[in-house]
């Protein structure tokens, strides 16, 4: 049992590099390293958070989120807003050019993963579902990252 968990966890980070590796058809598509992708997915499931909150959702270093910010502020993709306040706290927002760049990357994953599978949809639903329960599994047993660097071996890669 534990070679076929390997075998799917092997799998699942090939595809992802497959999906990573061929770019996007569409100019407006603008393209993220791992990091700003994990904040914008972060941010269009939230429409605004913390640094730290940020941080902590995506698992990234604190001290590692203020730079991604930065590149996805001037990329146009985030604003940050300044608490009226206390005037210390910040809170992060997509923009509409981020929540549609968003849109835009995950048709272009849709459109190249449905055409590697050959447009066949069996068995996807229960693909998706076992996925999302991975996924769920491991954010909630994360080991703590406040301490430990978060690498991001290469910065400028698609999401």
């Amino acid at each position: 049992m534990t070679v076929r968990w390997a075998d799917l966890a092997d799998l699942i980070l090939i595809v992802a590099r497959e999906i990573q590796f061929r770019g996007y058809s569409d100019e407006r598509a603008v393209q993220l390293s791992q990091s700003e992708g994990m904040v914008m997915r972060h941010l269009v499931l939230h429409a605004s958070a913390t640094p730290s909150q940020i941080a902590a959702a995506t698992g990234l270093q604190r001290t590692n989120v203020s730079p991604v910010l930065r590149d996805l502020e001037t990329k146009g993709l985030i604003e940050r807003h300044v608490d009226p306040q206390d005037r210390r706290g910040v809170s992060v927002h997509r923009t509409r050019r981020g929540a549609e760049n968003y849109a835009l990357v995950r048709k272009e994953w849709g459109s190249a993963v449905s055409a590697a599978a050959g447009g066949d949809t069996a068995g996807l639903d229960a693909a998706v579902a076992l996925l999302k329960t991975i996924e769920a599994g491991l954010t909630a047993t994360r080991p703590n990252v406040s301490d430990k660097p978060v690498r991001d071996p290469v910065r400028r890669h698609d999401i």
